[in-house]
């Protein structure tokens, strides 16, 4: 569905039209935006996963527009890996090993940081969860699709609800509002079970959580025996 076939949507379904005194085609457009941002970031969706690449230079402190705080999952530089800490771990990393080499980054808020001093070079590209949005009002198109049309259209009924909340909500009808707010949440929730339902078959190779080691040799564990 795109921002147009919404509207229309939700005209017919209020029983309103945009000659309204209070719901013009600015509000609705308005509204179906704020709709469209909330749906989008109810839950970290497969489909607002997103890669971004630029230049690397020395700099420490990066930007990334348009991704959520906290959502880097990935930093590599030149192709080469760096390892994520939390951003406590990272300032005591730098102050205990000012020339340290290794690759680490972390984030703080919107910023995220990335260990400079390193070997690494080339281009910088991050694996996060972006935030988008439909084109704003007054452009005059309403062509764009939501982030669920193509592959998962229920949630556009999500975003029908969440509309049809604030127009409830404008005309002060209380309860029915909350019933389109359940409503939209049970839309999502459930599309969120049925993309877990999905994700069983993901596998992960040669990877674990801690690596084992000899107290007393000092020697990775995995170094020492071999089956």
């Amino acid at each position: 569905m795109t921002r147009g076939d919404i509207r229309t949507e939700i005209l017919v379904r209020s029983g309103k039209d945009t000659t309204s005194a209070w719901i013009s085609e600015v509000f609705l457009n308005d509204w179906i935006n704020q709709a469209h941002r909330w749906a989008a970031g109810y839950k970290k969706w497969p489909f607002t996963e997103g890669r971004a690449s630029t230049t690397y230079t020395t700099t420490e402190e990066w930007n990334f527009e348009g991704y959520k705080a906290d959502s880097i999952r990935m930093l590599q530089v030149g192709g080469k890996r760096f390892q994520k800490l939390n951003f406590e771990d990272y300032e005591n990393y730098k102050e205990e090993n000012s020339s340290g080499t290794d690759k680490l980054y972390s984030d703080f808020g919107n910023l995220v940081y990335v260990k400079t001093g390193t070997d690494a070079s080339g281009t910088l590209t991050v694996w996060g969860q972006y935030m988008p949005a439909l084109i704003e009002d007054g452009d005059g198109n309403d062509t764009t699709e939501t982030v669920f049309s193509g592959g998962n259209d229920e949630g556009n009924e999500a975003i029908v609800e969440k509309v049809l909340e604030f127009i409830a909500k404008r005309e002060r009808k209380q309860d029915e509002a909350q019933l389109h707010t359940a409503y939209s949440k049970k839309i999502l929730d459930e599309l969120w079970e049925k993309i877990g339902a999905e994700q069983f078959a993901y596998q992960t190779k040669n990877r674990s959580i801690f690596e084992r080691f000899d107290v007393i040799g000092g020697d990775y564990y995995d170094d020492i025996i071999k089956r």
